[in-house]
């Protein structure tokens, strides 16, 4: 089993000024913020992330990770700019919610490791709450769409077949379904209160998946943390690879704090800290222990 998982082709991470360009409000408490920055656009991946931060505020005083939603183009078709979404938590994400255009933040990356090639056989991307955010470049190169990274990373194969699987507290609470909606993507959602889509877990959309005909070859999953280890433990009992990308806290983003550990299986009887910021944040399944 490999023991981490990275990109050879991952770019340098630079810390740099940037503009915001565009706020849109998604669902309840949950916003998509754009902001111009070339540079960075040009080069991040699916699957990596960026901290951000607030120019002159020490409260709090370090950045807060955000998953790449996906890069915006300008008419000739380059990237750049970044989309990314975020809750309404604490202090930070609060005031983000008064962002206007022009306004400058700090912004360092992109981090991580992102989502690895996702093969030809059936791809299902798993989302719980905001978990959703990492999958739309994710299905957008998986379908051949867009292309990302510098060089422009290239897939050794498409998947055949390519679903989102979303769920989240109540259809009040859905972000984004509009901006999933691309050619070739099976979208089903599901909702705990029953009031869109399935009523219940979207874990148990993803068991009817793998007791069909068609089960996935590959999945990828975000969300919070009992989701996913329910989704990894679907998984392995039916021996199906799966990916996770990890919410976990970050203060540094570029691994001198630890303070994002998790815990993983070093060979058959051991086990040892990875730090989600630079190991990950995506990691097989079969690695973490919950």
């Amino acid at each position: 089993m490999t023991e981490t998982h990275a990109f050879s082709d991952c770019a340098t991470p630079q810390y740099l000024a940037a503009t915001v360009t565009e706020q849109v409000q998604m669902a309840k408490d949950t916003w998509r913020l754009r902001i111009h920055c070339p540079e960075i656009a040009r080069v991040i991946l699916p699957g990596q992330f960026f901290m951000v931060r607030e120019p002159g505020v020490n409260d709090p005083l370090l950045g807060r990770p955000f998953a790449l939603y996906d890069t915006c183009l300008d008419e000739a078709g380059q990237p750049i700019g970044l989309d990314f979404g975020y809750v309404v938590v604490g202090k930070l994400t609060s005031r983000m919610t008064h962002w206007q255009p022009g306004d400058q933040v700090e912004i360092w990356g992109p981090l991580g490791n992102g989502f690895p090639q996702p093969g030809s056989g059936s791809l299902v991307m798993v989302a719980g709450g905001i978990g959703q955010t990492p999958f739309l470049a994710t299905a957008r190169e998986a379908l051949g769409q867009r292309t990302y990274g510098e060089p422009a990373r290239k897939l050794e194969a498409f998947p055949e077949r390519v679903s989102l699987l979303y769920g989240a507290r109540s259809e009040a609470y859905l972000a984004g379904l509009d901006d999933f909606r691309l050619d070739g993507l099976e979208v089903e959602v599901a909702t705990d209160d029953g009031s869109f889509g399935h009523a219940g877990y979207v874990t148990e959309l993803l068991k009817q998946r793998i007791e069909s005909a068609a089960p996935p070859e590959t999945i990828f999953c975000c969300g919070p943390e009992p989701m996913m280890e329910a989704v990894s433990k679907l998984a392995r009992e039916a021996g199906i690879s799966c990916w996770l990308s990890l919410e976990t806290p970050m203060a540094c983003g570029f691994g001198a704090c630890f303070s994002c550990v998790a815990k993983v299986r070093v060979g058959a009887d051991d086990w040892d800290y990875r730090r989600t910021c630079v190991e990950g944040p995506v990691f097989n399944a079969e690695q973490l222990i919950f």
